[in-house]
């Protein structure tokens, strides 16, 4: 949410004052918690989770498509423009407010709140489970309007000093500008990695951030020669750019190589294996709560505790696990001993709505236990992210 709101901060021009942008920020921040609020509710009434459903390709698609259009405006290829007339009348309306357009930044903190919903997944699943259980819309609404605001804490004071940060006009401006474009390009990517891999492939997103870091780093000056005079700031700015080039080029020879990870490009290369790949024990995937039915039954004849996941490509700290907790040595010894099943709910569909229903899961990433005479753990499910230690620890605990 920085970079979005930040660049709505940098649109506004160089008259922008620490009041102004705290301003901006406190309507973008009312704006999220008063969505989060209505989601309390609406799950307090009607168990629904709304941020699930517009991580469906074509949301993604197409709010990716809206921040790539802000970003092209910041680097100046045309201006975003309504019809003058209706323009006017806004214009009217906005010196009525006492500058800056609060019902287009309002709009932003929605949307903001329902796309990046699911990446709160550790509290705002919680907060969802609770509310979903007590049906209370008044408690839903209340608890999600607090996290709203203590999340968006930060993104006050990023707006209270913008007037003092920002430049004021000017050829910096236009430098701004364009750090801010390259940054919401960066969010339309990373909304769209959440295809991956079930409907783009993992190349098209390594060659996009590569193509992405190595122009950035052409326009800061990667490849032009420093003059004699040089001022201090311009050699910094260049520095930036060649480090932003050289981690372009890794993700286009990761990509070629075969990696998929966007944080390091170049990881496995050199380890002898393929990029990208980590091996750690497989799940059995399953769709519908029959197969979980017949799963937990054979694993309970067997006498072997189960382990359910919960995964979609769209979920962050999903592939966070695959790539960094599952394939550490400890975790991989202690899965091998558990029957893995796991849960793609990427594409919802009736069968898996109602396997999410019965476990009582509103959003990946989550995972549940049972032990070896086939009881549910109800005290060791686990919801967001966890570290290969954490994790290990959680799974000696469950093969007590």
């Amino acid at each position: 949410m920085i970079p979005i709101l930040s660049g709505i901060i940098a649109g506004q021009g160089g008259n922008m004052t620490p009041r102004k942008g705290f301003m901006l920020s406190l309507v973008y921040v009312l704006a999220m918690a008063v969505t989060y609020t209505i989601a309390g509710m609406v799950v307090g009434l009607f168990s629904v989770n709304l941020s699930t459903t517009l991580q469906q390709p074509v949301w993604l698609i197409a709010f990716a498509a809206i921040f790539v259009a802000l970003a092209l405006s910041m680097f100046g290829f045309y201006e975003l423009q309504l019809p003058a007339s209706l323009q006017s009348k806004l214009t009217e309306l906005s010196n009525r407010q006492k500058g800056g357009n609060y019902v287009g930044v309002a709009i932003m903190g929605l949307l903001s709140a329902l796309i990046v919903g699911p990446c709160l997944a550790p509290p705002l699943a919680g907060a969802l489970i609770f509310i979903s259980q007590t049906g209370d819309a008044l408690l839903g609404g209340g608890a999600l309007f607090a996290m709203g605001i203590g999340m968006g804490t930060p993104l006050l004071l990023i707006g209270a000093s913008a007037g003092k940060v920002l430049p004021r006009a000017g050829a910096w401006m236009d430098a701004v500008k364009g750090v801010f474009g390259v940054l919401m390009l960066g969010v339309a990517l990373t909304m769209l990695e959440r295809l991956v891999p079930t409907y783009l492939p993992e190349m098209t997103i390594m060659i996009a951030w590569g193509l992405l870091l190595i122009a950035s780093g052409v326009y800061m000056g990667a490849l032009e020669p420093l003059g004699v005079d040089t001022s201090g700031w311009f050699k910094l700015w260049k520095a930036l750019g060649v480090a932003a080039l050289i981690y372009g080029l890794a993700f286009l020879v990761g990509a070629a190589a075969g990696s998929k990870d966007t944080l390091q490009p170049l990881r496995g290369m050199f380890a002898g294996g393929v990029a990208g790949q980590a091996e750690h024990p497989l799940f059995k995937r399953i769709k519908t709560v029959a197969d979980l039915d017949r799963e937990l039954a054979i694993a309970k004849a067997a006498g072997k505790p189960v382990m359910l996941d919960f995964y979609a490509d769209w979920c962050v700290y999903c592939k966070d696990m695959e790539r960094k907790t599952f394939p550490d040595p400890t975790v991989a010894a202690l899965m091998s001993e558990m029957v893995l099943l796991q849960a793609d709910v990427t594409v919802q569909n009736d069968a898996d709505k109602a396997l999410q229903a019965r476990a009582r899961i509103p959003a990946p990433p989550a995972m549940l236990f049972w032990d070896e005479n086939g009881n549910e753990l109800n005290n060791y499910r686990l919801l967001g992210f966890k570290g290969p230690k954490e994790f290990a620890a959680h799974l000696q605990g469950v093969l007590k």
